[in-house]
């Protein structure tokens, strides 16, 4: 339901209350006031007669003087409690055929108006009357009634009920069409916004601008605020598209200008220390002229290709990471397959326990993987596990690195603990960050901060997550969550492997 619906209807609603309270005051004001007329008129006929009542040897002589009503439309009934009848009735009264009502004989009664229904010719007719009870030495004896029929009355209050019906629906219904019409020009505005906005959604064009024709009122004032706010974020996304676009090219133009350079930097390195060591054990000069290398030149020789290997291993892994970094930036698609978990598991623990490091490397219970199989690429998820190996090793001096698996709901995870130097909880948010490396002030470690961030692409290509669990000078706990594929397994085996789920 639109605004421009809903606000008709709320101000088309309280309308219809307004009218609703007012008619029913209004007509309850005058039904009050017309009744009220009548009920004097005949209270006052009521008061004006006489009743003469006497008692002769305990007979009742009841009779009353009626001079000058008679030929009005006032009906008058004379009843007679002791012999329990009508001893008396006006001739208009007896010309319709209609007996009042009259209540039984009680004692001393009040004064008071009371409404009967008669049937006259075939028709319910409303009387009001009012009655007046006779009494002798505190004994009530007869009862006079003096009632009118309200024809005109009922007739001008049914006619004003119908015409305060008829005409509060017709001044909702001039309402709601007139408050259609302006809310429809009101809110044109606010349809202009959600067009232009929607021609910005299905494309990327930011150039497009509201229409800003109506008044300067608050909707005017929304206007200009929304195409002022697109006018930045136009100029906002062009410098960001095109920065993008340059830094994209230089990642991808760079990585793929560095590797073929470093790649022969380091074959001929390999060479070079192959053919030095040879002149060495042989005793023959570099240059093959007898010129004999000493101990020193050697060394220092040794030292130097050391020293270029390193760089150029280091170069190459910057190279490498920058690559994959760029791939991830350009949409590079995984191949993916089922892959059994444990073995990929078991050959980078192998594999780590060479690495470099000052820790001690344990590889705690990897149960939980056995049978597990997910559906990713196997080169890639190497990578990963041993980004975390390796992050682990770097930041602990002393202490240990464990690797073990853990299985939840349909996840399996790998936890890489360390006893390193942990980092503050505030950090953890950017440590995923290009660049970011939480040490940095530090100088503990050396490292271009870029292995987390392939990591996290890794994770998100492979549907995955990560939980750190981190306190300084204590170490770091990493969860990897990968996804369980099952689609290899037949049902039994799903319901089988079910029940090792840990909660």
């Amino acid at each position: 339901m639109s605004i421009r619906l809903r606000l008709t209807l709320w101000y088309s609603g309280l309308l219809a209350v307004t009218l609703l309270v007012f008619g029913v005051a209004v007509y309850m004001f005058i039904n009050w006031n017309t009744y009220n007329d009548l009920k004097e008129q005949v209270r006052k006929d009521s008061e004006s007669m006489r009743i003469n009542a006497m008692m002769f040897f305990n007979t009742l002589d009841l009779n009353v003087e009626d001079r000058g009503i008679l030929d009005k439309d006032v009906y008058i009934q004379l009843v007679n409690y002791e012999e329990g009848n009508v001893i008396r009735q006006s001739r208009n009264l007896k010309t319709i055929n209609a007996l009042i009502p009259f209540p039984e004989h009680t004692t001393n009664p009040d004064r008071a108006f009371v409404k009967y229904k008669l049937n006259i010719e075939g028709k319910d007719y409303s009387m009001i009357v009012y009655q007046r009870p006779i009494v002798i030495n505190n004994q009530l004896v007869g009862l006079l009634q003096v009632g009118a029929i309200p024809y005109n009355e009922e007739k001008f209050m049914d006619g004003l009920r119908t015409t305060l019906i008829f005409a509060s629906l017709a001044v909702v219904l001039i309402a709601f069409t007139v408050g259609l019409l302006i809310a429809r020009q009101a809110l044109r505005p606010i349809g202009q916004v959600i067009s232009a906005t929607r021609q910005i959604e299905k494309g990327s064009d930011l150039s497009v601008r509201i229409p800003a024709n109506g008044p300067k009122d608050e909707i005017g004032q929304l206007v200009d605020t929304l195409n002022t706010m697109l006018a930045r974020l136009e100029k906002a996304y062009n410098e960001l598209d095109e920065a993008y676009k340059a830094q994209r090219r230089f990642v991808s133009d760079a990585s793929h200008e560095l590797r073929t350079p470093l790649t022969t930097i380091r074959g001929n390195i390999d060479l070079l220390e192959k053919m030095w060591s040879r002149a060495k054990e042989s005793g023959a000069s570099a240059a093959g002229e007898g010129l004999r290398l000493t101990a020193d030149h050697w060394e220092m020789s040794s030292e130097a290709m050391s020293d270029i290997a390193a760089e150029a291993k280091r170069m190459s892994t910057l190279v490498g990471d920058l690559l994959a970094l760029a791939r991830a930036d350009a949409g590079y698609v995984m191949e993916k397959q089922s892959l059994p978990l444990l073995p990929l598991t078991e050959e980078v623990a192998r594999r780590a326990g060479l690495l470099p490091r000052s820790a001690d490397w344990r590889i705690g219970d990897l149960s939980k993987l056995r049978d597990v199989h997910v559906y990713g690429n196997h080169d890639y998820l190497q990578q990963l596990l041993f980004i975390f190996i390796e992050n682990a090793f770097k930041y602990t001096p002393n202490g240990y690195v464990e690797l073990r698996a853990v299985r939840k709901d349909g996840h399996i995870g790998w936890i890489i603990e360390d006893t390193g130097i942990g980092m503050n909880p505030d950090e953890i948010p950017h440590i995923f960050d290009r660049f970011y490396r939480a040490d940095e002030s530090r100088g503990v470690t050396v490292g271009t901060g870029l292995g987390l961030s392939i990591a996290k692409w890794i994770l998100d290509e492979h549907g995955g997550s990560v939980e750190v669990v981190t306190r300084e000078n204590e170490g770091t706990t990493f969860t990897v969550w990968l996804p369980i594929d099952f689609s290899r397994r037949d049902d039994s085996t799903i319901m089988v492997e079910a029940d090792h789920i840990e909660e």
